[in-house]
Order: structure tokens, then sequence, then C-alpha cells
């Protein structure tokens, strides 16, 4: 079968089966939102500028096969288009297409699509009923609605960074793009509740949300120490700020990491210790006696922890009813049977890099399962495919692809 994707698609499954998105991103945000639309069974058509497509083919470090292994893990299940946006052949092709879509997902910079001739209100008058999403830096209204955003910039900006690491040591970031992904994760969110309206109401609107929001939203507990005494939380390392023993602690072989998040937990823990006398000791009786001298509880508890291995403590952490676990490595935690078991690493044929692994899709259905099953496309792969869904006909194509309106992937 050839690779421009020229055959007939296969049908999609799963809970969003006949959702229709077209999908303007690129690197993390908006990526992230359509491949939880798409493992979900919505038709997410990715929209790729001329030239390069989505930026983060540009990440050659890992490849397989030439092929970038980042772009590679967010764009599963997705038909891919290749347009020249700022051709008036390519602004024709695109409104032509909005009219049969459900959703419009982009993750430009405020502004960008209006100068484009696509902004919202452009598109609402083709299709009254779209689902307008935005992923900006800031959002579309405020001081900074203009600006540009990064992950990094997000995390600062939301104070993320000012309570991440160990503490006396500087700002660090979270080890994930947190504010990239979770943007991604609410936009989706935001989608599907427009999209309820929309079948009740038929009517469409715009979702809106950006880095900066999602990364306060991960704030939640520090901002409502802030909220209530206007006094500024700390980095805690692996610690919790509001309660404890929660952290990680030395083993003779490692990290593991003990949740004590509550009175019977903490009274648990002394006894699978060998210090049920802890329970009385005027330092650590309540909660609020353990956080004001945690640093010898740590101390105390370490001490104790690093006589056995990781594995024999879980043993009776988890007899005891403690909750425990270790600290994984990335390769552990891909590798682990509960990882294998829920199906999070998948395995899918892709045209060019070959046999590849990623992520499968963490929302599991017992009527309407996901599928994953089908490789990132080519830059361009279904664009004859999907120009051909839309009434054009193979001349009308051949002369966008001879203009550079459109590109194809080779055969």
């Amino acid at each position: 079968m050839s690779i421009t994707g020229s055959a007939k698609k296969a049908p999609r499954t799963g809970p969003l089966a006949g959702l229709r998105v077209l999908e303007m991103t690129q690197i993390m945000s908006g990526p992230t939102c359509g491949l939880l639309l798409a493992d979900m069974g919505a038709d997410v058509i990715k929209i790729e500028k001329l030239p390069g497509g989505d930026d983060a083919r540009g990440y050659r470090d890992p490849q397989i096969n030439g092929v970038s292994a980042p772009f590679l893990m967010l764009n599963r299940n997705k038909r891919g288009l290749a347009i020249d946006l700022k051709k008036p052949q390519g602004r024709a092709l695109m409104l032509r297409m909005v009219q049969d879509a459900d959703v419009l997902v982009e993750n430009f910079r405020g502004g960008t699509m209006e100068k484009l001739g696509l902004g919202y209100e452009t598109l609402r008058e083709v299709n009254p009923a779209l689902i307008y999403c935005a992923i900006s830096g800031y959002g579309r209204t405020g001081p900074y609605a203009d600006k540009g955003g990064f992950d990094l910039i997000a995390q600062g900006f939301a104070g993320l960074m000012a309570v991440t690491g160990e503490p006396g040591r500087p700002p660090a970031k979270s080890g994930n793009a947190v504010s990239d992904m979770n943007a991604g994760i609410l936009a989706a969110t935001g989608i599907l509740a427009a999209y309820i309206h929309k079948l009740k109401t038929g009517e469409g609107q715009i979702v809106d949300t950006s880095l900066s929001d999602a990364a306060l939203q991960q704030t939640y507990w520090h901002a409502a120490v802030w909220l209530a005494t206007q006094r500024e939380p700390q980095p805690t390392g692996s610690a919790h700020i509001l309660t404890a023993p929660y952290q990680a602690f030395e083993a003779s072989d490692g990290w593991i990491n003990i949740g004590g998040a509550n009175q019977t937990n903490w009274e648990r823990i002394c006894t699978v210790l060998g210090h049920p006398e802890w329970r009385e000791d005027p330092r650590f009786v309540t909660n609020s006696d353990r956080m004001a001298h945690l640093d010898e509880l740590v101390t105390l508890m370490n001490a104790v922890l690093r006589q056995r291995t990781r594995a024999e403590w879980q043993a009776d952490m988890d007899a005891a009813g403690v909750p425990a676990g270790p600290v994984h490595t990335i390769g552990e935690a891909l590798s682990h049977p509960q990882t294998l078991a829920r199906g999070m690493v998948v395995t899918l044929e892709h045209p060019q890099a070959g046999t590849t692994r990623g992520i499968g899709c963490p929302i599991h259905f017992s009527q309407t399962p996901t599928n994953t099953g089908q490789a990132a496309p080519l830059l361009g792969q279904h664009t004859r495919e999907l120009l051909q869904e839309h009434g054009l006909s193979e001349t009308e194509i051949d002369d966008l692809i001879e203009q550079g309106a459109v590109s194809q992937a080779a055969a």
C-alpha cells in the first residue's frame, strides 16, 4: 500500500468516534490534546505548516531511522496534511475543511490565526457550530495575551520553580514539561465539555486555556497556603508541604517513597520500623509536631531504612497497609509488570521508523475501548486522501501540489 494515504481509511473506534478535529498545533501542548482525542476515537487531522511541518520533527536526538522519537510519541492515531497557510489556496482549503469539522485546535501566539485570515470570527461564519480551542502562553485575555509562551517560562511565571527542588538550592523546574502537558489535558477537557454543549444546543464556542493557567492549576496546595496566610511556600524536595512523613527515604539499595499521610499510617510506620515509642515522642505525636521536627524525623527514619532493601521494606509496608513504593528510573517504570498490564506501553509500525514504542492511553473504557494502533504520520502522508474526502479532484490536488499550497509524502 502507498504511504501517501490514498487507500480508504480504517474506521475509527472509541467513545469519540465520529468527532472530527483539525489540529493546527506543534511541539507538545496542542499535540497532547490531539493525542488524547485521537486515542479516544476522534478523527484528528494534523495540519502542519510548510515548509518543515511540526517543529518537533526537527528534534533529532533521539531519532529512529531518521524520524524524531518525540514527534512519534505525541502524534500517533492522527492523519497528516501539509498546507502552506500563507498561500491563498492554502487558506481557501482550510476554510473548506472547517465546514465539516467539529473542532479546531491551535497553539499559535495570540493574533497569528487572525493574521492568516483564519481567526474565530471568520471561521464561525463558515461553521457556526465549530468548537475553536486556543492554547497559548497566557490566554486570549489580559495584558500578556499577545506574548508567546514556553513550558519553562510558564513554570517560572506560576511559581512552580520557586517550590521545586531541594531547600537552599537554585530554582528548579519540574523534570517533565508539566505546563505543556497539563495545558493539553485541560484543552481536551474543555473541548469535551464544549462538545456536550454543542450536542445539546448546536452552538459552537471558543475554548481558551494557556500554559500559565495550566501551571497555576498545579499549585493547588501551595496556593492554599499563600491565599490563607500570605506565607510563601518553599521547596521541600520530595517532602509534602502539609503532612509528614510523606517523601522519599533511603533504603540500602536506593530510594523508597513512604506515605504517612494520616495518623493511622504514621502509627503503622512506627511499628514496621520497630520504633513504636515514636508514637509518644512529643516531637512526633501529631502531624503538626512532625512537620515542626521534620529534619529530625527524616534522620531517624533514614537510619533505620538504610539497613534493608527497598523490596524488603516494600513487603513489610504492604503487609501493614502503609502506602509505599520504589523511586523508579524511567526505564524501570516503563518495564514494570503493572505498567505493561495497563497497556501503557504500545508498539506501532511506522513507514519510515519501523517498529516503535510509545506511551499508551491513560484512560480506559469498559464499553468503548481506545485504539492506539496507528503510528504518527509522515509530513503530508494523508494529504491526497483528505483532499479527496473534501471533494477535490485528482487534477485539483495535483495543481495544489504544483503550486506548493500543499505537500504529500513521497510514495
